[in-house]
């Protein structure tokens, strides 16, 4: 399948790019609206290691622009105070959002840094609070709980909540789910996350292969089984039926595969390579209701499960 082939949701505009602003970080909110953060490239250091947009920090706090497309239409909001080394964006209840870095430290008195920022539906900062350290991904539910995975220096670190691997958190900051030794193995980071409905779904790896993690909320309880594709980037569930990616690095290909669910074991059923609008890196898919929506280059696109 082809990018023309690919519903195109939105593209960083022409005008916008040579006018020097660039789009970072993103996310799908839980009524399917895309968010992209764009900051002019004068507030950004661009490493000269890293390929594609990941590849561009803030290094002093400085502005930007919301984008949010929704049903077609595309809202613009002023974004003030966004804090050196930020890496994630989510969306929250009441047209709040999140932004966060994926490091924090303790200070000189044991306490951990603040790297999670609650702004206002005008483009604010409200609230300041630490959601653990080394922060693979994140993604929010319905009600607006923020759900995380962690890399190996998180997991190995000194930060308690980090250390399972996976964890849950309300906008207040306060921690409010932990697997509690209930995972098959323990985590060495996350590759994906996804929402269906009410439930949260949160691929992760270990030295014992790679897994899919379902989390209802509101029990907290949880169930894991195999994940069917070793290299998870994006997933996204509906019913019986998952679809699940893999980049290939800065290159505009993503192998997307679909399985479905038998006897509690997820099988891949076909598999295909999708041709993307640009190049493919990190944080490249974010499932949303059965629906996978994917970046490549400054261009976003999905496709349904």
């Amino acid at each position: 399948m082809t990018a023309g082939e690919l519903p195109v949701v939105w593209s960083l505009p022409h005008e916008d790019a040579q006018a020097g602003w660039r789009a970072l970080w993103w996310s799908v909110g839980p009524r399917s609206e895309l968010a992209v953060m764009l900051v002019h490239e004068r507030n950004l250091h661009r490493s000269p290691y890293i390929k594609g947009w990941v590849g561009w920090s803030v290094t002093a706090p400085c502005d930007g622009i919301l984008v949010v497309v929704a049903d077609g239409v595309e809202h613009r909001t002023p974004v003030t105070g966004i804090t050196p080394w930020t890496s994630h964006l989510a969306l929250l209840s009441w047209s709040r959002f999140l932004l966060a870095s994926g490091r924090t430290h303790p200070n000189q008195d044991g306490i951990w840094e603040r790297n999670a920022v609650v702004y206002s539906p005008g483009g604010y900062p409200i609230s300041h609070f630490c959601i653990g350290d080394d922060i693979d991904y994140i993604i929010t539910d319905r009600n607006g709980g923020i759900w995380t995975s962690y890399g190996d220096e998180g997991i190995y670190g000194d930060h308690p909540e980090s250390s399972a691997g996976l964890a849950s958190w309300n906008t207040d900051g306060a921690h409010t789910w932990s697997p509690q030794g209930r995972l098959p193995s323990w985590p060495l980071g996350g590759s994906a996350a996804a929402t269906e409905e009410d439930v949260v779904w949160l691929a992760w790896y270990s030295h014992e292969g790679a897994f899919l993690s379902r989390v209802d909320p509101s029990t907290g309880s949880i169930t894991s089984c195999r994940n069917p594709l070793k290299d998870t980037d994006g997933i996204a569930v509906r019913g019986t039926r998952m679809i699940l990616t893999h980049r290939f690095h800065n290159r505009p290909d993503v192998e997307l595969s679909r399985a479905e669910l038998v006897d509690d074991t997820w099988l891949i059923t076909t598999q295909e390579r999708l041709r993307m609008p640009g190049p493919v890196v990190m944080r490249c898919a974010q499932g949303r209701d059965g629906t996978l929506w994917l970046r490549g280059g400054d261009t976003w696109t999905r496709i349904q499960a």
